[in-house]
């Protein structure tokens, strides 16, 4: 995850997420697959590698959508990656094992590149594209093993290709052999009401990378089935990279899965920082004091009433001190 240390967007790229997040939100359809992928990319003459985490959803027996967290590696003076929101075209083959399908769709990107002017480096943000092909074969027991060619048109930066090999699962059981065309509804909120304490690592996205502890306590809320509300405090320790406390408040599609015993979810919104070290830098555009927080998480329930949780985090801010925030910890839901 640390290889994901780009510089990354700010408020828009929570727009990203928000509309993926309204898209699973409406209850005529659910997420029915998550899939890892690695491989080889190619910008101009330069190599390095790729990797790809993506949700994907059915809207119909020939069209799905989806949700994709992209890491392009480390192309010189670049470290890319950001989100994708993909709708496709599939053709299921051979009894509906083996699904061909194409992709496009627009992608936010976070970028840590070397600084044209003062300064080590540079967290630029921006818009692109990104096209797919994909092969998938889907087995009886819901793995599926899939290829993708990703094509990704950067304004404003570099553009790549790559190819990437992986593995899914069906986190909705098909109807029949192959992936489902829809998902079933639900009736009740996944998420009533649940208060975490999490710990874990903040990454600053440089170029060294530099790291330290980071602290956090989360109250989240079910606003309605498929969507739920955080707020949290947010404590980011801090030497080479800027000390960061603040108030994160964030809107979430979560979906829950395998009895309802763990959830996936998307979220973003707004973070307020409340204290700051003095070596924020002088050229900052707006007080640096509001930024933007793109998460991902997961969570498992032990219990009725206990569970466990891992968040990613991205703090996107204006003054060069983008952040990858990574913790984990426990909770009780009441």
């Amino acid at each position: 995850m640390t290889d994901s240390n780009k510089g990354k967007g700010r408020t828009s790229a929570a727009r990203v997420v928000v509309c993926a997040a309204f898209c699973v939100a409406s209850g005529t359809v659910q997420a029915q697959e998550f899939s890892l992928l690695a491989g080889p990319l190619r910008s101009g003459s330069q190599n390095t590698y790729s990797w790809e985490a993506n949700y994907r959803e059915g809207l119909g027996r020939y069209v799905a959508w989806s949700f994709s967290w992209l890491n392009e590696g480390h192309i010189p003076d670049h470290h890319r990656d950001g989100q994708a929101l993909q709708i496709w075209g599939r053709l299921p083959l051979w009894d509906d094992r083996l699904e061909l399908s194409a992709g496009a769709g627009p992608y936010r990107y976070f970028d840590t590149s070397a600084a044209q002017a003062g300064g080590d480096y540079a967290n630029t943000h921006g818009w692109g594209g990104m096209l797919t092909l994909r092969a998938a074969y889907y087995f009886d027991n819901r793995w599926i093993v899939e290829m993708k060619l990703n094509r990704v048109q950067a304004f404003g930066g570099p553009d790549t290709t790559a190819l990437l090999f992986g593995v899914g699962y069906q986190l909705d059981a098909p109807e029949a052999r192959g992936p489902r065309a829809r998902a079933a509804s639900r009736t009740a909120n996944v998420t009533s009401n649940e208060v975490m304490v999490m710990v874990g690592t903040t990454i600053l996205n440089s170029l060294d990378s530099e790291s330290n502890v980071a602290e956090s306590i989360e109250y989240r809320r079910g606003l309605w089935r498929y969507v739920d509300f955080t707020a949290s405090y947010l404590h980011e320790g801090g030497h080479v990279q800027s000390r960061r406390d603040g108030i994160a408040m964030q809107l979430w599609a979560t979906r829950a899965f395998f009895d309802d015993r763990l959830t996936l979810g998307v979220g973003a919104g707004p973070y307020l920082s409340v204290t700051q070290n003095d070596d924020l830098p002088q050229n900052r555009t707006g007080d640096g004091r509001f930024s933007g927080l793109v998460s991902v998480s997961a969570s498992y329930r032990l219990s009725h009433r206990w569970l466990a949780r891992v968040t990613w985090n991205r703090m996107v801010t204006r003054y060069n001190r983008d952040a990858d925030i990574i913790e984990g910890g426990f909770g009780v839901r009441f």
